[in-house]
Order: structure tokens, then sequence, then C-alpha cells
């Protein structure tokens, strides 16, 4: 049930059903929020795509921040990480239905941000 403000005759406010765990848009911001996420995860939408291909299609990333960043995917079920028998051995990410599913959310995401100002510092 959705939290609600109510006011008494006296003027008081007071909540119903307040908010006492993350809500369910809470909950997604903290899985797909963090910096560079939702890049990694849209540059995975069309194949499986090698650890160094995925850090030079993310260029303002480190290496460390993308192998966070995938670690927190695939916690989370967004992707998943196979390890390649070659010489040297490569892994590639690829995403997952549960992933995909978070595609039309994050195009969204974009739409919304390509009608606003351009921000200096974003």
């Amino acid at each position: 049930m959705d939290a609600q403000l109510t006011e008494d005759k006296q003027g008081r406010r007071a909540v119903t059903n307040p908010c006492l765990a993350p809500c369910p848009i809470e909950q997604g911001m903290r899985i797909l929020g963090g910096k560079w996420t939702g890049s990694i995860l849209w540059h995975l939408q069309g194949e499986p795509v090698r650890f160094n291909d995925l850090s030079r299609l993310v260029g303002g990333a480190s290496k460390k921040m993308i192998a966070e960043r995938l670690r927190h995917l695939e916690a989370h079920g967004l992707i998943t990480r196979r390890v390649l028998s070659t010489a040297p051995v490569s892994v590639e990410y690829v995403i997952t239905p549960h992933g995909r599913s978070a595609l039309g959310v994050l195009d969204a995401m974009r739409r919304w941000a390509d009608e606003r100002p351009a921000l200096d510092n974003a």
C-alpha cells in the first residue's frame, strides 16, 4: 500500500503506511543507477562482448570501474560471465533475459535525457 499524507482538523499532518524499506523505484535505481552501469548494459544488448572490447566501448570508465560494475550486474542476474577457452584466456559478457528487460527503462531514460538541456557537470 502507498504512503499517504493526511491532515487532521487542527492542521496536523501524519503519514499512514510510511515507506519503511526502499520502494521498487529506489531498488531499481540501486541496481541500474551506478556510474557506467546503464552504459555497460546498453552495450551488451546486441551480442556477447569481451572485456577489453567493452572497455573500449565505454571509453570514459577505467577497467577497474568496468570490472566492478560487471560484478554488480552479474550479482543481480542482469548479465552472465563466460570464460572462453582461448590462449590467452578471454572473458565475455552476455545480457540475460532479466537484463534485457531493463533495456526499455534505459531507453526511456535515454530519450528523457535527450529532451532536456545538457548539464555542464554531468
